[in-house]
């Protein structure tokens, strides 16, 4: 019991970390612990897309508040940067975060805090985009082992 507690503690953090900018990776340790076998795979799916989606949205407080530290010299994005990104936003709009789960998908989630998006739609949508991904690579490592 207290080795599952721990893997699945390792597995929340690698799926936290690996939604922010940090350079985790959460499928190595999730396939790790499916093949393994140990774990059900429900509480490994369950587990990693909650790391995962508050990964998410730390990114997105990022960027809600990010814009009040715009201006000074170590603000790590330029002003046309910014417009760029939220002409792109309005542009594909809110559904964009269904593809939080892909490469480059933190930029979305941030941006979507920094364009204020309604914070229970955000939810929403990176949850079906995270939970998805992760039920995608449950199902690919079963047929695969």
């Amino acid at each position: 019991m207290w080795s599952e507690f721990l893997a699945l503690s390792g597995l929340f953090v690698a799926a936290f970390g690996a939604a922010t900018i940090l350079p985790f990776q959460s499928e190595i340790v999730f396939i790790a612990l499916q093949v393994k076998g140990e774990i059900s795979i429900y509480w490994i799916v369950i587990v990693a897309s909650i790391g995962n989606i508050l990964g998410s949205g730390l990114n997105f407080a990022l960027g809600r508040y990010i814009e009040r530290f715009r201006g000074r010299r170590w603000f790590p994005v330029t002003q046309a940067q910014l417009d760029r990104a939220r002409a792109w936003y309005q542009k594909y709009g809110v559904w964009t975060l269904l593809v939080s789960w892909m490469p480059l998908g933190d930029a979305l989630t941030i941006i979507a805090g920094v364009m204020r998006t309604n914070i229970w739609l955000f939810f929403l949508l990176v949850t079906i985009a995270k939970t998805v991904r992760y039920i995608a690579v449950a199902w690919l490592t079963a047929q695969a082992f």
